[in-house]
């Protein structure tokens, strides 16, 4: 093998990305320098924060902006071809739409048997996980909203709710479809569809915590039904990020500054960072959870490097429930 594929940025979109957007390109294979090692990716993660990059990035965070002819990144599982891990050695890493990459081993997480299987390890559980856990301290009995419910993020988010001691759950999303699996297969007790006018009905009691992946109106909403100490974390931007009218890298919402000092409401950004300290934990717990069927990883895998453009297409437009994975 003396070359690889990677997906590249071929023009900035005006709007949401369309597969014309990016190019399938073969290149030269990668040459790992000292200190790197040759990974041959299987797997690697698609997600929509990459519209933001696309916009220029968001100062502060840990992903770099994407200029034309820039390769995609993304995280990533693959073997060790060469280098100073052992070869074969399944690895993690953010050098993902591409089929071998040249990764600094300091940038490698070298991966166990604690997941039934690698591309669980692309599961965006950690992100609720630590939302959850640290970010708004869930409690037993606990009301948990989790907006953008069906999301990489909100098809684990309840799951793992109800396994941490909540006593209801109610999720949003914007199809009718996906409210049907929400309620059938994800754990939620209640699912509001599309702008987040039915919150009040699906929480009689109130909200004591939320978990915002979307922001706009149903950050709005969920400070309206919220309860006195109520803990919001807000891990996302999709309202936003999925918009054709919006460039992806701000994201402001009106919210009514007296509803969260009269009801004492917390807000707390959670950002990867936050992740680092909670990973070990997760992945026992998740991995329990998942050999004992109490939790499933849905996901969405599209074979194909060539197929790679579509699959963020796809997400970008709502077609999918939960993490959409390239296989290769």
């Amino acid at each position: 093998m003396t070359t690889s594929r990677e997906v590249r940025l071929a023009a900035v979109p005006a709007g949401l990305p369309a597969p014309e957007h990016f190019s399938v390109d073969e290149v030269p294979l990668p040459v790992p320098g000292p200190g790197e090692v040759l990974v041959r990716n299987r797997f690697f993660q698609v997600f929509p924060a990459l519209r933001t990059l696309f916009g220029g990035g968001v100062e502060g965070t840990p992903f770099p902006p994407l200029k034309p002819g820039d390769t995609l990144i993304g995280a990533a599982i693959g073997e060790v071809v060469e280098g100073p891990l052992p070869a074969k050695t399944l690895v993690s890493h953010w050098l993902g739409w591409r089929e071998y990459a040249a990764v600094p081993v300091e940038q490698c997480v070298v991966l166990d048997d604690t997941l039934p299987h690698p591309v669980a390890h692309l599961s965006q559980g950690l992100t609720a996980y630590a939302a959850l856990t640290r970010g708004a301290g869930i409690r037993p009995g606990d009301t948990v909203f989790v907006s953008g419910g069906a999301g990489g993020v909100g098809s684990l988010a309840a799951q793992y709710a109800k396994r941490l001691g909540a006593g209801r759950v109610i999720g949003s999303t914007g199809s009718a479809w996906k409210a049907d699996r929400m309620r059938s297969e994800l754990g939620y007790d209640a699912v509001v569809v599309r702008d987040g006018g039915q919150l009040a009905e699906a929480a009689p009691d109130g909200i004591d915590l939320v978990l915002d992946n979307v922001g706009g109106d149903q950050l709005s909403a969920a400070i309206a039904e919220a309860n006195d100490g109520a803990r919001f974390a807000l891990v996302g931007a999709l309202s936003s990020q999925l918009s054709p009218d919006h460039p992806g890298t701000t994201a402001f919402t009106e919210v009514d500054l007296l509803q969260l000092i009269a009801k004492r409401i917390t807000l707390r950004g959670v950002s990867p960072s936050d992740s680092q300290d909670v990973q070990a934990e997760w992945e026992e717990r998740f991995g329990a959870w998942l050999r004992s069927g109490e939790v499933t990883f849905p996901h969405t895998r599209i074979e194909g490097m060539e197929n790679a453009p579509r699959a963020l297409h796809q997400l970008l437009n709502g077609q999918h429930v939960g993490a959409v994975i390239v296989e290769l």
